[in-house]
Order: C-alpha cells, then structure tokens, then sequence
C-alpha cells in the first residue's frame, strides 16, 4: 500500500477515535518506525514507544487488517517493516496466507464466474500459485493471538522445540507447561499437531489456552513420530471414522455452508427441495452440536452412533430442566 493509502486509512481510522488521540498518534508512530530505514526488534519499539508488547502486535495486526504489508525482516525473527511492493520481486507469500476453508471459499467464489470471463483463469492461477506457496507466519487472522501463532509458525519452519506456558487442559482441568515440538496448523489456527516430548506421543493443543510460546535451542528429535489425526469438516478428529448422511432444510444447509465450509463438498441437492449431506466424522461432538442447535431442521437419514449420541445429549438436557 502506498503511503497515501496508509494516510487515506488513519484519516478514517482518527474520525473514528477522535476521543482517542493519543492511540492515533502511536499508531502514527509506529507505524513511521515500521517505515524508517532502520530496523527497530520489537523490545525497542516497546522502549521507544512505551508501549507493551502485546499492544505493539495488535497494532500490527490492524495494520494487516487494512492490507498493509507486513513483512518480518532478517533472521531474529523480530523485526517488521512496512513493506515496498516491487512488482517482479515480491513474494506474495510474505503479504498473503490462505487457509483452507478461506482458500476453498475464494476459489467457490471464482467458479461462479461465467466460463466466457476472460479473468476467470487468471484468478484461479493467482489463488493456486500464493495458496501452494503461502507461510501462516507473515500473515496472522486477527482473531488470534498473533505472538503466540508466529513463534509457533517460526518453531514449525525451524524445526525447533517450544515451551508451551501454563496451558490450560480440559481434560485434566489443570494448567501446566508442556515441552513440545509443533509441526502442523489446523484449520484458521483454532489449533496445532505437536509431539508432546514428556508424554512421547502427538497432540492436539488449542492456542487460546496457551498463556505464552518460548522458543527453545532445542532442534527436533523425534521427527519421525509426528502424525495429525486428519479431520472432519466439523473440525474434529481422533476417533474411527463414522458415515452419516444428514437430510437439511434449506435454512440448515445455508448454517452448514456458513459455519464449516468444507461441508459443502458433501452436499447434494433433492428433488423435494431438501440437501443431503454425506461424510465421514471422527467424533460425534461436533457434528452432534450442529444438529443439536437445528434439531427442527435436520434429520439423521444414517449414523447409529451419532443418533444413539444424540439421545444421550437430549436426554442430559431434560433431566437437568
């Protein structure tokens, strides 16, 4: 973005919080630094600016929000720059990240175009060459948390062992620190595969319940045992595969499409006016909470256990009113 642009977006940004002068004019400031000739880590902004360094990364977020481009620069892994698009030697990998489901919608987006659309092909070799090269740590969602998700991101490319600090566990209700090497991402970043090297075997950590991610200098031992679960289109795993067939209404199947994407691949329509959904499911909970919250607008045509695990959850429900 030019810095017009960057001037256009903070007009509209300060009509906005004209209360909040202050917070315009550090966000002006850093964002001069972010531009200046010099590279400021981010413990320097935080002394220049006196700003924390949770904030610091928030304001960059908002900066790649607005499309600014972002880009971490040498090999500390914390600096950033405000990027200057140079048309043949841009990588768009360090301004863009796909997820799947983003990538997925994006190119349904795309097939929508007439065939006679001149920008049709275009479009979808621009999506295939950024998608199949993108890299999560030069482009963070905005609803995650941007430290903890890049150090994760860099530990991953590394090949490094990380510090998860006082995460919080269901399962055992406690919190406690875990010495693990993260190799994959899964879905928009809700979550990540790691080897667990106290328990000797993979998991599946939520980044919300990490209060914090140290790199360590440790280097990947046990790269040979790193195994995802692969997943559902409800964004679960770890369990034996159960077919379902599911028969949604018209609101039902509009609810699917919007809250899990990939399910769309597993929908056809019926004569009656109906949708058929069909897949595979590796734990009734999340498939189970969807039908449960359209209860009136579902129906489980195949998939005894999910039935059977419908019942139970119904039947909790009653007993407790």
């Amino acid at each position: 973005m030019s810095i017009i642009g960057i001037f256009h977006y903070l007009c509209d940004e300060s009509i906005r919080m004209i209360m909040d002068q202050p917070k315009v004019a550090r966000m002006l400031r850093l964002m001069q630094l972010l531009a200046s000739n010099v590279n400021y880590s981010i413990d320097e902004l935080m002394d220049k600016l006196e700003m924390s360094r949770r904030t610091i990364y928030r304001y960059i977020d908002t900066f790649k929000e607005a499309g600014f481009a972002v880009q971490k620069v040498g090999s500390s892994g914390t600096v950033y720059k405000l990027a200057t698009l140079k048309s043949s030697q841009m990588d768009l990998s360090k301004i863009v990240y796909f997820s799947d489901e983003e990538a997925y919608v994006v190119n349904r987006l795309i097939d929508r175009l007439d065939d006679t659309n001149t920008m049709k092909q275009g479009l979808k070799r621009k999506l295939t060459a950024v998608y199949d090269a993108t890299n999560i740590g030069n482009y963070v969602d905005r609803k995650s948390n941007s430290a903890n998700i890049e150090a994760l991101a860099e530990a991953i490319r590394e090949k490094r062992v990380v510090l998860l600090k006082d995460y919080s566990s269901s399962h055992s209700g406690t919190t406690k620190n875990y010495r693990v090497e993260p190799f994959k991402f899964n879905t928009n970043y809700i979550d990540f595969w790691a080897y667990d090297l106290a328990a000797g075997m993979n998991k599946c950590f939520k980044v919300s319940r990490i209060e914090d991610v140290v790199p360590l200098e440790e280097s990947w031992q046990c790269e040979d045992a790193h195994a995802a679960d692969p997943t559902d289109v409800f964004r679960m795993h770890g369990g034996e595969p159960v077919h379902v067939r599911l028969q949604l209404d018209y609101v039902a199947k509009n609810l699917l499409v919007e809250e899990y994407p990939l399910a769309e691949q597993g929908l056809t329509p019926q004569k009656d006016g109906s949708w058929l959904w069909e897949g595979d499911i590796y734990r009734l909970e999340g498939v189970g909470r969807f039908v449960l919250g359209l209860s009136d607008h579902i129906r489980v045509l195949d998939g005894e256990p999910l039935k059977e695990h419908l019942k139970e959850k119904a039947e909790i429900f009653l007993s407790c009113q």
